[in-house]
Order: C-alpha cells, then structure tokens, then sequence
C-alpha cells in the first residue's frame, strides 16, 4: 500500500512538472504574439504619422517652377509668386500678389538708400550657387519629412512653443524698446553669429519686434532677424527669419513662409535660409539692415532688408490691433532655457556672440542705428528707451549714442558661468 502511494505521488509530481513545463514552452508564444500585435500597432501608427506629414509637406510645399540646391544643404524652391503659400489664407485666396497691392510702398521720409547696392547685395548661402530664381518667382526653401519630425508635432512645426515675454517659459531677453506711443515702424542694423545653442529645443535669435494689444490673448507681433534653431532648421547656421502671430503665438501665425499670411515680392531673398558671412571675435563684422514699416498708402507692413531689398509684406487684414499700428517696438537677443523648468544649471546656449556687452566692438554683438517710424511716416532716431535683461548674470546690455551708429547697444552673453550657474 505505501508503495502505491509512492508511484501516486510520483505521478503526480511528474504532472506537476510536465505541467509547468508546457505553461514554460506554450509562455514564449504568447508573448511573441502580443509582442507583434504591439510591433503591428506601432507600425500602424507610423505609417498614419508618416501620411499626415506628407499630406502636410504636399500642402506647404508649392510646386516649383525651378529648384536650387543651395551648398549647405537647402533646397530652395523658385515658385510662381501667385502659388506661395500666403494666398492659401481665407483672406488672400484667388488673389496674386499684383492685385493686392499692386504699387511699391511709399518709403519713410528721411530714409536714404542706394538702389545700385541694393540690387548687389547677397548674403545668403544658396545664392553663392550662382543660381537665381526668374522674375514672377519667390524663392522658398522646401520643407521636407525630417524637419517635421523634428518638431514636437505637425500642428506645432513653424510655430512658437510659448508667448515670448512669459517670465517662466524658459525665454530669457536682452533688449532695448520703447513704448507708450503710437509707432508706425522700426529699423536697426543687426550684427550676425553664429552663437552655440546647447541642445533641438534651445534657439538664440536677434530681432525687430513690432508689437500690438496686451500680452494676453489678444497680442499682435510682426518679427524680423536672425536665429539660430537647430529645431526648425537641423543645423546650427544663423538663417534670416521673420514671424506673425495676432493672438500671442496660439493659433495664427508662424516663422517665415510655414503658413499663409506674409506676401513674398522678391525673387532673390529666401527666408529661412542661412546667411553669409557671420562674425567673428576679434575679427571681420557683419550686420543687416532691417526695416518694418507700415505704408501709408494701403496700410500694410512692409518688411525691407540691407539697402532697399523691398522682401514683402503681411496684409493689414491679418491683424487686429497692427491693423491701425503699434503701441510698442523692441529690439534685441533673445534664447531658450529648457533647463528653467527642471531646476537644473542654466543653459549654456551663446545669445549674441556668446560675450558680455561691456567688451564691445569686435567682442560683443550689437544693433546700431535704432530708429522709428511715426504717424507721418517719418523715419525718426530712438532716444528715450529702456534697456531689460531679465537674466543680467547670463546675458546683458548696455547703451551707447554717437554721430556714426547714431543709437545703439551691445548686448548677450555666454549663459552658464560662474555668476550664472
């Protein structure tokens, strides 16, 4: 009888084994199965991402009547100017450019130019091809798939993150502005780096800011410079760059020619692309000349850049408060900080030249020649302005007036150092 038991015990132990030996094998299959209806779901979920980018990239990129491949890697596509991407706005579609405003804007009074520089003038890369777009074009530098998929999602590719002058967004300035007046436009030449930016989701910029309404909901902003967005652009290269917004960077508005909105007129300026040459410390300067100013004639915003480059326009009907004018212009650096909401060391993205405004010429980036445009479209110097840096230990500024740069500033800096941790 013991022995009984014992063969029963056996045969029970060895179902037991051979039970937990099948649930072992049968286990892995399982396992294989869910882990390719997962594989099989994320593959699903590319390809549907992959589809609406190329949906999106079909729509923004307009077909190209010529194609420039520019030395640093651009592609600059020479598109029919009635077919840019402004005239897919509600506003402006089955419009072209000629019908809109069909004659030149006057210029400010007291603005003197040479026409002659004006036409020779480049400074962009793609242009050192020695390849141009044709007359009835406008030069666009083509989106393609790894742009997007650099951003944090289509809705949000060409457009800011935040409102730029909220204190804990991770946007640090130093800049020079005036306000509390009525302002019809602003000009300044703008000195040009090429300063590191530590990490995709850090820029440094310089620029006009033309600026209209509260900095709620309601803001309105016309912006023109140079940035430096390896986000947006893939690469550390300062670009020239414009940007819109009428309701403090939510919805409308975007960088350069990434939705509708600003018209286009000139066939041999590309927005977004790199500009060349830069600065360098201790060495050759360069700068820019840009103006914004609102025509007289038909009221909208003129962007002109060097000596007379008339580049085009953003339409009075874009806007609600810059459809009458500005209440505030503004001039100077600006960078992400995408180590402010962590509590981490400050960034040590450059703004400027990655100098301190006190070393000056040939060490600090500037602006000279500040000036603005009153109700009478005179083109006036700027006098009584006030100079903020938010982060004075990472990034200053500092003002300065003689007869040759009329007013000016330096301003930057290098971020984290000892005084900026």
């Amino acid at each position: 009888m013991a022995s009984c038991f014992s063969m029963t015990c056996v045969f029970l132990a060895f179902l037991v084994v051979a039970s937990s030996l099948g649930h072992v094998v049968s286990s892995p299959l399982l396992s294989d199965s869910g882990d390719r209806q997962r594989a099989n779901h994320t593959k699903d979920i590319q390809k549907l991402k992959l589809r609406r980018i190329n949906a999106y990239m079909n729509k923004i990129n307009k077909p190209a009547f010529k194609t420039i491949q520019s030395p640093d890697g651009d592609v600059i596509d020479c598109v029919l100017s009635h077919l840019q991407p402004a005239f897919d706005h509600p506003a402006l579609q089955g419009q072209k450019p000629h019908f809109v405003q069909e004659d030149p804007p006057e210029k400010p009074k007291g603005y003197k130019y040479t026409e002659a520089v004006a036409e020779s003038e480049s400074f962009q890369l793609w242009a050192d091809s020695g390849e141009s777009c044709p007359e009835g074009t406008v030069p666009i530098r083509r989106t393609r798939q790894k742009d997007i998929l650099r951003a944090s999602s289509i809705t949000r590719y060409g457009r800011r993150h935040v409102r730029r002058d909220s204190t804990g967004s991770g946007h640090e300035h130093a800049v020079a502005f005036v306000k509390e007046d009525e302002y019809y436009g602003a000009k300044a030449s703008l000195n040009v780096w090429a300063p590191r930016v530590s990490n995709k989701y850090e820029f440094s910029l310089s620029q006009i800011w033309v600026i209209s309404g509260s900095f709620g909901n309601d803001l309105n902003t016309i912006e023109a410079g140079w940035q430096v967005s390896p986000e947006l652009y893939g690469d550390n290269n300062p670009r020239f760059f414009t940007y819109w917004t009428t309701d403090a960077y939510r919805a409308t508005g975007c960088y350069n020619l990434l939705c509708s909105g600003f018209i286009q007129t000139n066939n041999k300026v590309a927005i977004g692309a790199a500009i060349s040459p830069t600065s360098s410390y201790n060495g050759r300067q360069f700068d820019i000349g840009l103006m914004v100013w609102k025509d007289p004639k038909h009221g909208n915003w003129w962007l002109e850049l060097g000596s007379g480059i008339l580049v085009g326009y953003w339409p009075a009907i874009l806007f609600s408060h810059l459809r009458s004018h500005a209440n505030m212009i503004q001039f100077g650096g600006e960078i992400v900080n995408s180590r402010s909401s962590s509590g981490g060391l400050h960034t040590s993205t450059l703004m400027g030249s990655g100098h301190f405004a006190q070393q000056g010429f040939g060490k600090a980036a500037y602006f000279r020649n500040l000036q603005r445009v009153d109700w009478d479209n005179n083109l006036l110097p700027i006098t009584n302005f006030r100079l903020l840096a938010d982060h004075s230990n990472c990034y200053d500024i500092t003002q300065g007036r003689n007869n040759l740069w009329g007013t000016y500033f330096y301003y930057g800096g290098p971020g984290r150092n000892v005084r900026c941790p």
